[in-house]
């Protein structure tokens, strides 16, 4: 239990991805705070689920494009103690080509993935700086590395934060904080089923399978414990070869 003692919050936690990787924090020890913007009962469950396996878990539900309500719950987290490991995991996508992209569905993908990035990080680093240990875990996407048809705006917000993360681990690192960016694929989850046909996917993934997001927590797991101390500033795909 390598986590143990540490408390980890996991950012988008209603959704397949968010889930997978705050059960792996808490099956490795951690108290996990689970967000969610609107689906209380989604993370409600899976607290519940957390507390069945033996884990603990606390749910806290607000927006991360209110400038105010990140900083309330940011503060109402901190009153039980720094939060040493984060997983900015949410994020949304709202498609369109570019000549037909309306200005709201550019702003509203950058204002969640990125400036949530912000909204969250910067209230909570300073207290994980002051224990001299930490793990910073920014989800982005294979979007951001190779580019995608019909997703400039999900593009820009995943590689900013590629960016965010390289920067900001030179800024922490001295003080014991690690910062890394995990790439994922084509994940199975509700949404990309949708998407991809089992066609498309075995067309466009070297390893001809969907990833499972179970295997991306499982390299969240690794690089929030003590063993990845050494990695940081680091994008590390999870993409079954695509790029």
């Amino acid at each position: 239990m390598t986590l143990q003692n540490k408390r980890a919050l996991v950012t988008g936690a209603s959704g397949a991805l968010g889930s997978a990787i705050a059960e792996r924090l808490a099956r490795d020890g951690a108290t996990v705070l689970l967000h969610a913007n609107g689906r209380r009962e989604a993370i409600e469950a899976l607290a519940a689920r957390i507390a069945a396996a033996g884990g603990q878990a606390e749910c806290h539900v607000f927006d991360l494009t209110d400038d105010a309500a990140c900083a309330a719950a940011c503060a109402r987290m901190l009153e039980a103690g720094p939060v040493q490991v984060l997983v900015n995991n949410a994020g949304i996508h709202d498609d369109a080509v570019m000549p037909g992209m309306r200005a709201e569905q550019w702003h509203r993908v950058i204002d969640v993935s990125l400036n949530g990035f912000f909204r969250v990080t910067q209230p909570l680093l300073l207290p994980m700086l002051r224990t001299r240990w930490g793990r910073i875990l920014n989800i982005s996407s294979v979007a951001a590395i190779m580019g995608n048809r019909g997703q400039v705006n999900y593009a820009a917000a995943k590689g900013a934060l590629n960016s965010a993360t390289k920067a900001l681990s030179m800024e922490v690192a001295s003080r014991g904080v690690t910062v890394n960016a995990i790439a994922p694929g084509i994940i199975a989850s509700p949404m990309a089923d949708k998407a991809f046909d089992p066609a498309m996917v075995k067309q466009m993934v070297p390893a001809q399978r969907a990833g499972t997001p179970e295997e991306v927590a499982a390299l969240a797991g690794f690089l929030a414990s003590a063993e990845a101390g050494y990695i940081t500033g680091q994008v590390i795909s999870v993409n079954g070869g695509m790029a």
